[in-house]
């Protein structure tokens, strides 16, 4: 008889990456909260889209509460603010971590992203 390795498990109260959209003035805030990879990235491209889709052309996405972003992650993030320029928009990314804010230096995607310390002063700016 076989024995089957172990599952291993997974809290499902523990959420991996939560995104919430509004409007505030007039830009789009796209808040994430979590952790941005691989799995979750799709949740992002969707939120941000909706906004495009809605006639937004100021999109701020709250970075404040993004414990960890990886390579598909950053990918949703450049691919939306091109979209989002390219249609005379601006993208703007609030209160980027120490995590996001090595990932951006180590790409160069830090001289891409107009960013700003926190959500109000990015808000003041959009």
């Amino acid at each position: 008889m076989s024995e089957r390795p172990e599952t291993p498990h997974e809290d499902p109260d523990q959420e991996q990456l939560t995104v919430s959209v509004r409007r505030q003035g007039g830009a789009g805030v796209v808040e994430v909260v979590g952790e941005l990879d691989h799995d979750t990235a799709p949740a992002l491209a969707r939120a941000i889209g909706s906004l495009a889709d809605a006639g937004v052309t100021c999109v701020v996405v709250d970075c404040s509460q993004l414990g960890f972003c990886d390579s598909t992650g950053l990918n949703v993030l450049l691919k939306a603010r091109l979209a989002t320029t390219e249609d005379g928009g601006r993208f703007l990314l609030a209160g980027p971590g120490p995590q996001l804010r090595r990932l951006l230096e180590l790409t160069g995607a830090d001289g891409v992203f107009e960013t700003h310390s926190d959500l109000a002063t990015a808000l003041a700016d959009a």
